[in-house]
């Protein structure tokens, strides 16, 4: 166990301060398990949860598709087109930068929304600082609404067993989408108050400016997606790798269809290139790590440590795993902190004899909220960043969490309530 512990703890480390090869240490880790005996290699292998993987690849195939096509934009265009002032218009786009998030990566998302945010502050002359900040963090809120909006939503359905339906209401009460909403109000509350003094005209040039679509059978297959993914929530005894098999099978008409429109001209290594396959061999390694160290025992010790230092008090437990997801989330990637926490949790609430549900939603609600804090607590957030540094934007941390402090601590409160309330 011991061995297991420190091999884990230097993966954990290794993790934090190499995120470009974050992918190779993963899957090194997972071969030093295998190679010291501690994880069989069969176990290794069963271990991937190839529905995950699957899911995750077509969805982001599918969104390639979707962002290639323009309809982002183009609905972006009417978003604006129905709001009075500048205050508005940064509202707006966040909360459709969200309502897209809950369906489409995060870091996808930002890079969606932000260049039209972008163009908007150009013609206005305003920074566009404030407006991508509000773009980012309200794109991680709503990454946990449903069970494809973010890889933390897809680490607990795969854990949890949970389906796409589950995210909306779940053994008959409001699940983790309404949380997500209430958080969100909360969020666009705040923004009211911190945007108050951006009351200049958007001008008619910015809202009769529509965009062309020019293929519509992305938004399809995106809508198609969702439909299969809500209908296969009620089959009984479906196939384990149903969810996967659905986006990839999308994701494939997609793009054979593109490549017969186009002629090929590239279409197929453009999109290719947009599914993140560091990620997908991340969360195998991932998956690979987490068996090792519970097969070592590692699990169970974390687990009973977990419910020690909670006192047997559920309210207390549950209070810990939220803030400490929040303050863990705010400065690492929250995918593995998840992956990690997922089966520590469920022992916990075994050991407890309790339904690890509140514990469930209140790591998941935690770990990507919390990932608002800083700029670097979440991908999207650098990849935020990133784009105002392209355009000429220096963001500095304190005007960073100028604004990511009220509003997430807003959300993160919201969804901390009312999760209990439900849920205890």
């Amino acid at each position: 166990m011991i061995f297991a512990l420190i091999l884990f703890l230097i993966t954990y480390a290794l993790l934090l301060v190499l995120p470009k090869f974050r992918a190779i240490v993963a899957l090194a880790s997972a071969l030093i398990f295998v190679l010291s005996g501690t994880l069989p290699i069969k176990t290794a292998l069963s271990a991937i949860d190839l529905n995950v993987i699957l899911m995750l690849a077509g969805t982001m195939g599918i969104v390639a598709l979707f962002i290639e096509s323009k309809m982002p934009a183009k609905l972006a265009d009417l978003v604006l087109s129905r709001v009075p002032n500048v205050k508005w218009a940064i509202i707006a786009l966040a909360v459709f930068a969200g309502i897209i998030s809950a369906f489409v990566d995060n870091v996808a998302t930002v890079l969606m929304v932000a260049p039209i945010a972008l163009t908007i502050s150009k013609k206005l002359k305003i920074s566009p600082v404030p407006s991508i900040i509000a773009i980012a963090i309200s794109s991680n809120l709503q990454g946990a609404a449903t069970l494809v909006g973010d890889t933390t939503a897809i680490l607990l359905g795969s854990h949890a067993e949970m389906t796409f339906s589950d995210f909306f209401f779940y053994q008959g009460k409001p699940s983790m989408f309404w949380v997500i909403q209430a958080g969100t109000v909360a969020f666009v509350l705040v923004c009211i108050f911190i945007f108050r003094k951006q009351s200049g005209k958007l001008s008619d040039e910015i809202k009769n400016n529509r965009t062309v679509v020019t293929d519509y059978l992305p938004s399809v297959l995106l809508v198609g997606m969702i439909a299969f993914l809500i209908a296969a929530s009620f089959i009984k005894n479906k196939l384990e790798l149903t969810n996967g098999l659905i986006c990839v099978t999308l994701f494939a008409i997609g793009l054979i269809v593109a490549l017969i429109r186009r002629r090929g001209k590239g279409v197929f290594f453009e999109t290719m290139k947009e599914i993140d396959i560091q990620t997908l061999i991340l969360l195998s390694g991932l998956f690979m790590v987490i068996a090792g160290i519970k097969e070592a025992g590692l699990i169970e010790e974390m687990s009973k440590l977990l419910v020690r230092a909670g006192g047997d008090n559920l309210f207390v437990l549950y209070s810990l795993i939220v803030w400490a997801s929040v303050v863990f989330s705010a400065f690492i990637d929250n995918i593995p902190f998840v992956a990690a926490m997922l089966p520590v949790v469920s022992n916990a609430a075994q050991i407890m004899n309790i339904d690890p549900t509140i514990l469930y939603f209140g790591l998941l609600s935690g770990a990507t909220l919390g990932g608002n804090f800083t700029p670097i607590g979440a991908s999207a957030n650098i990849a935020a960043i990133g784009i105002l540094r392209k355009n000429g934007f220096e963001v500095k941390t304190r005007q960073y969490m100028k604004i990511s402090i009220p509003t997430t601590l807003a959300a993160v409160l919201t969804g901390y309530l009312m999760i209990w309330f439900i849920w205890k």
